[in-house]
């Protein structure tokens, strides 16, 4: 089988994200890249579900190599970050609080320093068909300039990383401060750090260690 165990690896990662609320049923999906090939969920199949055989494997032009399910209808927005990253692997969440954000803001502004992890301010999407090129460009755009995560107006959100593990806390990292902006919006006008206070953390050198573990 092409890409067994990065179809194994899928189905794991699958599994972690209805786990942990990132999706639910058969919303989301995840790709991996290796070379020029992309092995990624299939469309209509609940991630924590699937089998390895059932997740398809594409080129990096969207056309089938091996797999009897259709790719997940996502796959142009997965192949359009692939081209202008260079990202290895692709979470693409439906997440309470990353699509609370997505449906109210332009941004996600820096509320904790670990945003930085993820590039910075987190930007939102032009709001696009799923699984339309349209959708695929304006996410491409959203992640322009070493983003490592976007949201997607009305959505949810996405997450990129050198493997599926980097990946996968990338998009549970997000989903974090997503929650953090939205519980302190209850209780009043959140605190935004400043540039210089950014400067100040990364001067200290920010290591993905210091990622939050209580989501």
């Amino acid at each position: 089988m092409v890409l067994e165990y990065e179809r194994s690896a899928l189905c794991e990662v699958g599994r972690r994200m209805a786990g942990t609320g990132l999706v639910t049923g058969a919303a989301g999906n995840v790709s991996v890249r290796v070379g020029d090939l992309v092995a990624v969920t299939p469309g209509g199949v609940m991630l924590d579900r699937m089998t390895p055989a059932d997740c398809p494997v594409v080129d990096v032009r969207g056309g089938p190599v091996e797999g009897a399910r259709a790719p997940s209808s996502e796959t142009p927005m997965h192949l359009a970050i692939y081209e202008a990253t260079g990202a290895a692997a692709i979470v693409h969440t439906h997440s309470t609080y990353g699509t609370v954000v997505a449906s109210t803001m332009d941004e996600l502004p820096p509320i904790h320093y670990n945003t930085l992890l993820l590039g910075g301010v987190v930007r939102v999407a032009e709001y696009a068909t799923y699984g339309t090129p349209e959708l695929a460009a304006s996410v491409r755009a959203a992640m322009a300039g070493g983003k490592r995560a976007a949201l997607l107006a009305n959505h949810g959100g996405v997450a990129i990383g050198g493997d599926l593990d980097e990946a996968f806390e990338n998009a549970r990292l997000l989903e974090w401060l997503c929650g953090v902006y939205v519980r302190a919006r209850t209780i009043g006008e959140p605190r935004i750090l400043t540039e210089e206070q950014l400067t100040a953390v990364v001067e200290r050198g920010l290591a993905p260690a210091e990622w939050p573990a209580d989501l």
